[in-house]
Order: structure tokens, then sequence, then C-alpha cells
């Protein structure tokens, strides 16, 4: 069953975008703020993340951003929501990667034709290896018993995951240390 992750501070917003998602069977986490967000990201481990681009703490736009450089939730796709009268900054959400932008109040046969796509997306970038790296590393049958291979092997991965882990790791300690912004 694909999870989804709803956050919004609209209790109206929640009830409406959980009532449609459940009815088709996904299992919905909802979240009323963005901090809140960031510290349940691991233990949901949401497929999706429909996001309020104005949400207390941390913005729609912050959180898009957080999804898309960690390594650890590249199969996470990511939806931005805006009320009917907000404004979505476009060149923002590019920027940030969003892959979509909803439109509240709710309307169910778009939000669905939205979110199925993204979860077909989602359920087959969590099986899938990482970009790049099951071609950029030598066959096991290539490296055989060479140290020297094995090494480099090692370092290919190491440079390849270590940026995305630097900033992963920094986000975690910021918002540890400052829970209020």
């Amino acid at each position: 069953m694909s999870r989804i992750l709803l956050a919004d501070d609209s209790p109206h917003a929640q009830r409406m975008g959980e009532l449609i998602l459940r009815e088709e069977g996904y299992e919905v986490v909802t979240i009323t703020d963005g901090a809140t967000v960031l510290l349940r990201l691991h233990d949901v481990d949401p497929d999706l993340i429909l996001v309020d681009v104005t949400m207390p703490t941390r913005s729609g736009y912050e959180i898009c951003e957080y999804v898309k450089t960690s390594l650890r939730h590249v199969h996470t796709r990511v939806v931005l929501l805006a009320g009917a009268q907000d404004p979505v900054d476009e060149q923002e959400a590019r920027r940030v990667r969003a892959d979509g932008v909803l439109k509240k109040p709710f309307e169910a046969s778009l939000v669905l034709k939205t979110v199925k796509p993204l979860l077909d997306d989602a359920a087959a970038a969590r099986t899938a290896p990482p970009v790049g790296q099951a071609d950029s590393l030598p066959r096991r049958s290539q490296i055989g018993a060479d140290p020297e291979l094995i090494r480099a092997a090692v370092t290919i991965a190491l440079d390849a995951a270590l940026p995305g882990l630097i900033e992963e790791i920094a986000q975690k300690v910021l918002v540890a240390l400052n829970p209020k912004s």
C-alpha cells in the first residue's frame, strides 16, 4: 500500500485530503507543521508528500528541497499545495524540483489524477538502483579479489554519496538545534 504524508496546517484541508486518499486505499499520515515533517520523514518513509507552501516553521518549498536532496528519499515524490488565493512561486517550485502543484480546496478527481502516476513512479524508484551507481561500479566478476580495485570501487561509491550525506546530516542537526524555526 502506498504511503502519503499530507502536511497542511488547515484542519479542513487535512480532512478533505485524507478522505479522498483513504477512499482510494492509500495510507495517509497527516502533519500540521514543517518541522514535524522533517522529524517524522524517516519513520513515515512516504512514497508521496503533499505539502502546503505556507506551512508553519518550514515552508513547503523548504521541505521539498530537503526531500529532493536526500539520498534516503530519492523515491519520494513531492506535490506543493496552495490555497485558491495563495500564489505559487513557479520558479521556486521548479528550483526545488517539485513534482506537481495542487490548489485547495481539493477537487477529488484532480487530486487522484495527480497522485496516481507519482505513486507509480515512486514505487518504481524504490526498487531501482540509485541513479548512476549501478553502471559506475565495476561488476563483481571484474573485481575478483584485487584489493586495489575494491578500494577504487568503495572510493567511487563514497565520493558519490558523501555530498548528499553531509547535507542530510547538516539539516538534521539544524532541525535538532533550532526546533522552533
